[in-house]
């Protein structure tokens, strides 16, 4: 088989799987952000597999053009859709369209008049340098608030989201840069159109292996109040664990304390991180560990705003004494669960009494 051909393969096999994954994803999850950015993002990288060349050497065909630009602006949906995956607070702004919207155009611009009319490095340097730009923006969150996930399966998936964005993603703006105006050769293309269809192959494979349900949550899905499971665990020494774990919360009040981490309460109970974890998420419905201190914060604290006594102290005393670092994130978390902020809780219960 001739190295076109095999090129050919590759990229056809991996556009086949992308609008199975795209179909997929939207018949099942089409009422969740994270499902419709996944969806977006599989339809992108199905450009992607079918306009990408390594080296550009000249005027890119007026037919590949919106190819391309979809391909370049598909970077900013897969940060969208990191955040969106890895985030269970996320929601998209008006502005998150405008700059997908100025990306893609940018691109489009160095294909039909910036790169045609003499300024092809410029062009590619540009466009690539932004996506390692957006492609670091994805990358640190994920990083940084995998500590916080309780979801084994999704953090499983945050590697594998940080190596393929990072490597494939990364290594291609950088050799795009590298190479600007010279012709590599199509082992190239057919070596990278190959690592492409690995990767999708290796998504498509991930997406049948782990439950849906893990990845992206019921649309409308509330967060858990400060209360035990419903259903009492199975096994005994979970139930051990769970009292021992609210009695730290309850009675030490250790939510309080700066920068606690879930390695710290572990090694407060005695148990491995992992198990911890799992009891958390499994028997008290938490997806993240930050929402499990913040709830118990925000219980703290609507105590001391309805207290008469209190009525004086400031809001962000009362933040502060309950664990929380500064006003801004106290104020969203409040919100998120009681549906109005600090001051409008105080002022509603003070006028209830």
């Amino acid at each position: 088989m001739t190295t076109a051909a095999l090129e050919l393969a590759f990229r056809s096999a991996s556009v086949a799987l992308l609008l199975v994954l795209a179909a997929s994803l939207i018949a099942d999850f089409r009422n969740v952000l994270a499902g419709r950015l996944g969806a977006a993002l599989a339809l992108g990288l199905a450009a992607h597999a079918v306009s990408y060349s390594i080296g550009v050497t000249s005027r890119i065909p007026a037919s590949h053009a919106p190819l391309v630009a979809l391909s370049t602006g598909n970077i900013v949906v897969f940060w969208l859709f990191t955040r969106a995956l890895f985030d269970d607070e996320f929601r998209l702004s008006w502005w998150h369209g405008w700059v997908w919207a100025l990306v893609t155009a940018f691109s489009f611009a160095g294909c039909v008049w910036i790169a045609p009319a003499g300024h092809l490095r410029f062009s590619v340097t540009v466009v690539n340098l932004i996506v390692l730009g957006f492609i670091a923006l994805a990358i640190g969150p994920t990083i940084a608030s995998w500590p916080a996930d309780l979801v084994e399966r999704r953090r499983r998936v945050r590697v594998f989201i940080v190596c393929a964005g990072a490597l494939y993603g990364g290594m291609n703006a950088l050799l795009q840069i590298a190479v600007a105006g010279q012709h590599v050769g199509d082992v190239a293309d057919m070596i990278n159109a190959g690592v492409l269809a690995c990767i999708v192959a290796a998504i498509a494979y991930a997406m049948v292996r782990v439950d849906g349900a893990d990845l992206f949550p019921i649309a409308g899905e509330t967060v858990p109040a400060v209360v035990f499971s419903p259903q009492a665990p199975e096994d005994p020494a979970d139930q051990k664990l769970i009292d021992a774990l609210m009695r730290l919360m309850a009675d030490e009040r250790i939510y309080r304390q700066e920068n606690i981490t879930i390695g710290v309460l572990a090694g407060r109970l005695k148990i491995p991180e992992y198990r911890l974890r799992r009891l958390i998420n499994q028997q008290l419905g938490y997806r993240n560990f930050n929402v499990f201190l913040n709830n118990h914060r925000i219980e703290e604290a609507k105590v001391a705003l309805a207290d008469p006594t209190q009525a004086e102290v400031p809001v962000i005393t009362i933040a502060m004494d309950s664990g929380f670092q500064s006003l801004g994130p106290f104020n969203r978390a409040f919100k998120a669960v009681t549906g109005v902020t600090p001051t409008e809780y105080r002022r509603l219960k003070v006028n209830a009494v």
